[in-house]
């Protein structure tokens, strides 16, 4: 069987593990309250103001483990379930997307490198796959090499985001820790929801450079390509 093949099987397992991880400890600690008995969107709405930015807003989105930070409206959205509950982990991905709100505003680096790389990855993604498989079928490698080009660029834009998923939970940590949000024994259980998280993003690097490599294999990029 082909090491390529191989390799992508292990890294689709491994991404089904770290799935599940992320699910059982976001579900373990959503059941658990913080002391403060702040909602997601209490702590956030405190931790923005205190950094300053109170033009950024805090609303809820449909869907679980939606959250994210929207540079352009300059606005918090948490999943709803995070929005209103005063749970441990929804205090924990309140914070981290507050993160990403003060890279903005602070003009970190990685997070605009990454905004800038967004158009091309979103080409490489929907059409480096379809010009790979098309250009094969075609007998056209020119074509297939570009797809594969073009999907390069994913692979990219994953690394660089690691940067910024990486602070930004670092970030989150630290105003938990400073403002008082946590006590002792909850500084373990916010870092284990970030933690895995995190691993999310790392998952989702190897599975595209899984996919670049079996690309490659297929173009007989590694030598002389299987008829």
């Amino acid at each position: 069987m082909d090491v390529t093949f191989l390799l992508m099987i292990a890294v689709f397992v491994a991404s089904l593990f770290i799935q599940w991880g992320l699910q059982a400890t976001f579900a373990r600690f959503s059941r658990v309250a913080n002391s403060r008995g702040l909602t997601g969107a209490e702590v956030a709405r405190a931790i923005l103001d205190a950094h300053g930015l109170t033009h950024v807003r805090v609303e809820p989105v449909p869907g679980v483990l939606t959250d994210h930070y929207d540079p352009q409206a300059k606005a918090v959205r948490l999943s709803e379930p995070n929005y209103a509950s005063p749970s441990l982990a929804a205090l924990a991905v309140a914070a981290h997307e507050v993160g990403h709100a003060v890279q903005d505003a602070q003009g970190y680096a990685w997070l605009r490198v990454r905004a800038n790389l967004w158009p091309v990855a979103s080409i490489g993604s929907n059409w480096g796959p379809i010009l790979v498989l098309v250009g094969l079928g075609l007998g056209a490698l020119g074509l297939a090499k570009l797809g594969l080009y073009l999907y390069l660029a994913v692979a990219f834009f994953q690394l660089v985001t690691l940067p910024v998923e990486f602070d930004a939970s670092r970030r989150a940590m630290e105003f938990l820790r400073r403002m008082g949000f946590l006590t002792s024994r909850e500084v373990g259980p916010a870092r284990q929801v970030l933690t895995w998280a995190a691993l999310t993003y790392v998952a989702a690097l190897a599975s595209s450079l899984a996919t670049i490599l079996y690309y490659a294999s297929l173009l007989g990029l590694f030598g002389r390509r299987e008829e």
